[in-house]
């Protein structure tokens, strides 16, 4: 929430971006913290099974590393779950039946896609394009937004705005310019959709869609997963007609999963309560 805001003697920092570790110190402090939340007794030094979502396009080294950071702050076991499997499972897809359940989860740092059939991974893919890419983007809008209103302002000596900007105040300074109205939404679906690397790429055809025939031959999963469409999770999830968006650019039906921005650490709980029964959705280094 202090990212863009600490004065100048304080840094605001993420220990983990894009789904894996930044700064290695740092997030092994940050999973300390975590621990006490959750072990409030003093009396014994809490030694926890800790299970850890990572991309799935992340390699051996980065899983490592989380693994060890993990361990490193008092973790007994650490079991570590694709983001798309830990979705599905949030969601209630049926991820142990001989059929094809197609997830796509637009997280902060990643865009996560997998097709999923008895209890394993049919297909997935990974790009490092979230909501943090997309809010940059937004923040490139708005500022050309305000370059071009006030240039227009200087040029016609007009008082007021002609092109429907209302005001916001910065936080980062305090100044005021004009932003867009949220009435008009459709102005920054245009601009993120023209972004070349925009989360929606990832579930086009030629990224995915259309390569999981393929490898789904045991169950057909290929097949019935276009019949079924795909369920979309993550915050990015919440932005209004990304839905729809996704729906034209791949043909599939897309279904907004309830409570999207909390199916990747439901799902992982699940996992956690039942990996008896599940033991064959966690990853590998």
């Amino acid at each position: 929430m202090m990212l863009g805001k600490t004065p100048g003697n304080i840094t605001a920092i993420r220990p983990m971006k894009d789904g894996v570790i930044a700064d290695f110190t740092v997030t092994e402090q940050m999973l300390k913290q975590f621990i006490k939340k959750v072990h409030q007794s003093r009396l014994f030094s809490p030694s926890p099974r800790i299970i850890i979502c990572v991309p799935c396009g992340s390699t051996q080294v980065e899983r490592r590393a989380i693994r060890e950071a993990a361990i490193e702050a008092g973790a007994s076991q650490v079991f570590l779950i694709e983001e798309p499997m830990a979705a599905a499972i949030g969601a209630d897809l049926p991820v142990a039946e001989a059929t094809g359940s197609m997830v796509v989860d637009v997280g902060g740092g990643t865009t996560e896609v997998g097709v999923i059939s008895l209890g394993g991974m049919v297909y997935s893919g990974s790009v490092r394009v979230g909501g943090t890419s997309s809010t940059k983007a937004i923040i490139n809008y708005i500022r050309a937004l305000r370059h071009a209103d006030r240039r227009n302002h200087r040029g016609n000596g007009q008082e007021g705005n002609r092109i429907g900007l209302s005001r916001i105040r910065s936080a980062r300074d305090g100044s005021e310019g004009p932003q867009p109205r949220g009435g008009h939404p459709e102005e920054l679906h245009h601009f993120l959709e023209r972004d070349p690397g925009g989360s929606h790429r990832a579930a086009q055809p030629d990224r995915g869609c259309g390569e999981v025939g393929a490898g789904a031959d045991p169950a057909r999963a290929g097949r019935r997963h276009r019949r079924k469409g795909m369920v979309l999770t993550g915050g990015g999830a919440l932005l209004r007609d990304l839905d729809r968006l996704l729906m034209e650019e791949t043909g599939l039906p897309v279904i907004v999963a309830d409570d999207p921005l909390t199916c990747v650490v439901r799902g992982s709980g699940k996992a956690l309560e039942r990996m008896d029964k599940l033991g064959s959705i966690f990853a590998s280094e």
